[in-house]
């Protein structure tokens, strides 16, 4: 067949998972970032960045086993249920300055084209305690609308992460994932208002979510809070 055929090397690229792990303490959204450190005496970084867990998948592993390895090599989280959400591909996503710097201290080749699945999450922050290892130098949780600039697209990956958080929080009720297993309505409510960064009357609110066949009142209120106890609710999952 006619044609210019690609070489070998050009065609080449490797296949990334990145994880965006959202918690809730009850005040704000928050997102698990990472923090690099110095991996290699011989290729100093002059300037560290902030990131999400991630990393490249090994050619044995299947995406999803990848993204639970990282996320326990780099923040020694583990037992997490993490779902695909998109992926990016931008041919120029690892190229800036900044990047390569950090590349050629880690990756043999750090100029080779890399294509990242995105997968994201929901955590009861009390269960789960990050701790880093591996190239991050530090784990943290930080506000999702006061996230620093990060390496390579990762703020992009953030950004598709919380649109289809609040795509589900509507159309699967998955926000219940971040709140205790007891929880009070006005809790409810400021979660939603949290994620989806907008106040809502709160009689309309609470109107819509009782309608809900999965919302349970239970026979038991709030305790140890200086104002009048308010009754609390459990959200029954459904059984697959």
């Amino acid at each position: 067949m006619p044609g210019t055929l690609l070489s070998t090397e050009t065609t080449l690229m490797d296949v990334s998972v990145d994880c965006v792990i959202f918690g809730f303490d009850e005040r704000k959204l928050k997102v698990l970032i990472i923090d690099q450190k110095q991996v290699a005496k011989n290729h100093p970084v002059s300037h560290l960045q902030s990131a999400l867990p991630g990393n490249l998948v090994q050619p044995s592993e299947s995406f999803d086993h990848a993204a639970q390895r990282v996320l326990k090599e780099l923040t020694n989280l583990s037992g997490i249920y993490l779902k695909q959400f998109y992926a990016f591909g931008a041919p120029d996503r690892v190229r800036k300055q900044k990047d390569q710097e950090w590349l050629v201290a880690l990756r043999p080749n750090p100029e080779r084209r890399v294509v990242t699945i995105g997968y994201y999450s929901l955590v009861n922050m009390d269960d789960f305690k990050p701790k880093a290892a591996s190239f991050a130098g530090k784990a943290r949780w930080v506000d999702v609308y006061e996230i620093p600039s990060m390496a390579f697209d990762h703020n992009e990956i953030v950004d598709k992460a919380l649109e289809m958080l609040r795509h589900e929080l509507i159309a699967d009720n998955i926000g219940f994932e971040l709140l205790p297993e007891k929880f009070t309505l006005s809790q409810l409510q400021h979660l939603y208002e949290i994620v989806l960064d907008k106040k809502m009357d709160k009689r309309n609110f609470r109107k819509n979510v009782l309608k809900m066949e999965q919302l349970q009142p239970l026979d038991e209120k709030q305790k140890g809070v200086l104002h009048k106890p308010a009754q609390l609710y459990q959200y029954q999952r459904k059984k697959k």
